[in-house]
């Protein structure tokens, strides 16, 4: 006589509870500490290697959150080969559209994702080992200072200036360049890119006192500038 009553393992007949026996919690707890520490120790290496002016503590976050997370989809994606292709399929249809403000963020975001991947396939001395690497070339080379401060230096002037105010530029900068040049009427407007021994300003002050100088601007520019 067959069998009315089904058992809970027959309803599942797709080997789910196989699977959630065969996984060992205790690798699971040992990966997902490990990621939460790596991930802190990304965001620590974020905040000292940060050279902007406004400071993200969401995207900082964001960093030890993806650190996690892609440990955690990779332990699901390696335990179950069927779950592995839906989950390339569920990902295909996600899109990112937060703006990346400064290069370097990219190489963080990266290195949250590696992280993960490493873990969640159970190379936990690479991943370790790897970040403490990263981490220390990135304090060597991202804190490294030449020691002269690029600027932009905005003087409007009339039309007579404009080589006194390029002979002082020659004297003060170690490197310049003419970024721009506004012509009227009534004079001139100067655009020039200069790179400034530390937080010297002595330039803006000789050029404001220069006959035919009307004003004389100095702003820090964190563009791409002559190396």
């Amino acid at each position: 006589m067959m069998r009315l009553a089904l058992t809970f393992n027959d309803i599942f007949k797709s080997s789910f509870l196989e699977q959630v026996e065969s996984f060992a919690p205790l690798d699971m707890v040992i990966a997902l500490v490990l990621a939460l520490a790596l991930g802190l120790f990304i965001l620590l290496i974020y905040r000292k290697t940060f050279t902007g002016v406004m400071y993200s503590a969401s995207f900082g976050l964001s960093l030890m959150a993806l650190t996690l997370i892609t440990t955690l989809v990779i332990m699901a994606v390696t335990s179950n080969v069927v779950l592995s292709l839906g989950m390339v399929g569920a990902l295909s249809i996600v899109r990112f559209r937060a703006a990346i403000k400064e290069p370097l963020d990219i190489a963080f975001l990266f290195w949250a994702i590696a992280a993960g991947i490493v873990l969640g396939a159970g190379l936990l001395p690479l991943a370790v080992f790897g970040s403490l690497f990263i981490g220390v070339i990135l304090l060597a080379f991202a804190n490294r200072r030449s020691g002269y401060t690029p600027y932009l230096l905005v003087v409007t002037c009339g039309n007579e200036s404009e080589q006194p105010v390029m002979q002082a530029v020659q004297q003060e900068a170690k490197k310049y360049q003419l970024k721009s040049k506004t012509v009227s009427p009534d004079g001139m407007e100067l655009t020039v890119e200069v790179r400034l021994p530390g937080d010297s300003s002595q330039l803006v002050n000789e050029a404001a006192v220069l006959p035919g100088v009307r004003s004389a601007v100095l702003v820090s520019y964190n563009g791409e500038y002559m190396s």
